[in-house]
């Protein structure tokens, strides 16, 4: 019997609070994140190669169900329960630890130990897998992995990444030392790693760094501070410092490996100063250093050590692009499932109007960010010429935009499930707060767009290399004429646009919108092409309206908008709402309404 027809007495009782909380909308805990990706898994396909696909699918579903089920309970312990510095042992030695909550250990176990994340494209033999794997392998672990937890992402990239710039740029003997360990999955021998870059100088403004290094010997002995430390206890740090005498700015810097402790067993010297307080990401401990003569290796030519660093740049904006791809996806997600279990006004939310309107703001940019990392990554695994002016240009724009976007796609996530978003029994306010987290690192947005405009079209030219692939990808599609044409203006006026930009320096206040023209310029043209190809295989061809929603609403395609141009949108989201596959024609009649 519903509560409101009980007897006042009977409408307190156990059974009937019980029956008010059916009203309550649920989350999506107990799903497999996975196996509802339907874009993940029929976009995989194509740009994986076939046999590494079949070999990883198990383990991408064993992943995906981790992350709506145990992973995603003890991320959300680990957020509870932060990690502790402990500054003196028991007997009082300056030997201070940090105390982690098991839930962020078994957490570790999971990213590090069973699926190798960090290792899958530093050498064979993760998973069973033959070979080293190309980075989209490991792109789309973290993709899955990011839905549940986003904090412990950035110890896993700083592992991956770190291990690379000491393979490229360390002696025989100290990669002989320490790649094994850094590669491994073993939680007993395994060295997870950090790189400790900001200081009180400066942010982004890295060659304002006063770290000083002072030869001993054969090594080094630093000096001075660090003022953010992500991953703040790894057994190993790679750093930037000015070696005494040295050049001011940039230039004067080397780059370093410090372990934390010594070959003879003990404590480099070296202070966790204490933790950051911060607004999100808690479970992963970050935290200020001082470091007093602490030992290190010098890794490289002692002037070459910011260029050496960029090396891994391309690497971490794309595990960003990756962060907030997952993060969108668990937002969208989220939002999905409480506007279709709750109910307003005599209907469910999810068949308001104005609410599946405000869905398309959320799976827009979701889908966008999608292909943008699956195609960046593939670009990733090309070694040529050509690929790498791609990428010159991919990472700043992707990461710039799709982290941007990630806010307001969380914000809505929060406002689809109401007054309950706002509290944190359930996932959106940590949701909202770990998104802003990705606006910081690897660069602000003004840095990324300002790299992406200043440099890479600017100085590399890469906008040019970028238009001439999305032209040959429309060429190639077979997409419907009227649409095409759409699709390859769009393009014209983005690349001409940064160019445009990148041609005055009194126009960098457009730089972030000639970024974030080219991303989307980007995505339109990924998302059509796939939807045409996944279509015309008997597949779901809905990426083709997504396309022009890009076009119509984040380029503003065709000017302000009116009405009758808007007709075609009532039926396009009522399929892009539903869990059925959009026919091909379908998708080309309403691309082109």
């Amino acid at each position: 019997m519903p509560a409101a027809s009980l007897p006042p007495a009977a409408r307190t009782t156990r059974a009937a609070s019980a029956e008010r909380s059916r009203n309550i909308a649920p989350d999506t805990r107990g799903l497999d994140y996975f196996a509802i990706d339907h874009a993940l898994r029929s976009l995989l396909p194509l740009y994986m190669d076939g046999a590494l696909l079949a070999h990883l699918t198990p383990h991408l579903a064993e992943l995906g169900a981790l992350a709506g089920g145990h992973l995603g309970a003890l991320a959300d312990n680990a957020e509870r329960h932060e990690p502790v510095l402990h500054r003196r042992d028991r007997t009082g030695r300056d030997e201070e630890w940090l105390e982690f909550h098991p839930a962020y250990r078994e957490m570790e176990a999971i990213a590090f130990g069973r699926f190798g994340m960090h290792a899958m494209t530093n050498r064979p033999g993760v998973l069973g897998w033959p070979d080293r794997m190309p980075p989209i392998a490991k792109y789309v672990f973290h993709y899955l992995f990011s839905q549940a937890e986003f904090g412990l992402l950035c110890p896993v990239n700083l592992t991956d990444s770190s291990s690379h710039l000491v393979d490229l740029f360390g002696s025989e003997e100290i990669r002989a030392r320490y790649l094994p360990r850094m590669w491994s999955q073993d939680m007993n021998e395994l060295m997870k790693c950090a790189q400790f870059m900001t200081e009180k100088a400066g942010g982004s403004d890295i060659g304002r760094s006063d770290l000083t290094a002072v030869r001993d010997g054969a090594d080094w002995r630093l000096w001075g501070e660090k003022w953010f430390c992500s991953n703040v206890d790894a057994e190993a740090a790679v750093l930037l410092a000015r070696p005494e005498g040295g050049a001011e700015g940039s230039r004067g810097l080397g780059l370093f490996l410090m372990p934390r402790t010594l070959p003879d067993g003990t404590r480099n010297a070296y202070r966790i100063v204490r933790l950051k307080e911060k607004m999100g990401s808690r479970s992963m401990a970050s935290g200020e250093i001082v470091f007093e003569g602490a030992l290190a290796y010098q890794l490289g030519a002692l002037d070459q050590g910011l260029k050496q660093m960029l090396v891994m740049v391309n690497s971490s904006r794309i595990s960003h692009l990756t962060r907030a791809a997952g993060m969108m996806r668990r937002c969208l997600n989220e939002a999905l499932v409480a506007a279709r279990h709750r109910n307003a006004f005599g209907k469910a939310v999810v068949d308001h109007p104005l609410m599946r309107r405000q869905l398309m703001k959320l799976m827009v940019p979701t889908e966008q960010a999608l292909s943008a990392l699956l195609y960046t990554a593939a670009v990733s695994s090309d070694p040529s010429p050509r690929a790498e002016r791609l990428l010159r240009i991919l990472t700043p724009i992707c990461k710039y935009r799709a982290c941007r976007d990630n806010v307001p796609v969380a914000t809505g996530a929060l406002e689809a499930r109401g007054g309950n978003g706002y509290i944190e029994d359930w996932p959106n306010s940590r949701l909202v707060r770990d998104a802003h987290l990705g606006l910081l690192w690897e660069g602000t947005s003004n840095i990324n767009a300002l790299d992406a405009v200043q440099r890479a079209v600017g100085k590399a030219r890469a906008h040019e290399t970028l238009g001439e692939d999305l032209a040959g990808r429309l060429d190639r599609a077979d997409l419907p004429g009227q649409f095409r044409t759409r699709l390859s203006a769009a393009v014209g006026r983005a690349v001409r646009f940064a160019d445009e930009v990148a041609a005055d320096p009194a126009h960098e206040r457009f730089s972030r919108e000639a970024s974030g023209q080219l991303y989307h310029a980007v995505t339109a043209t990924l998302m059509a092409t796939e939807g045409q190809a996944l279509g015309e295989a008997g597949g779901d061809a809905r990426r083709l309206l997504l396309a022009r929603f890009v076009l119509e609403h984040r380029m503003h395609e065709g000017g302000p908008p009116s009405l009758s141009a808007r007709a075609w949108e009532d039926e396009a989201i009522a399929l892009l709402l539903a869990d059925t596959p959009v026919p091909l024609a379908t998708a080309t009649r309403l691309a082109q309404a």
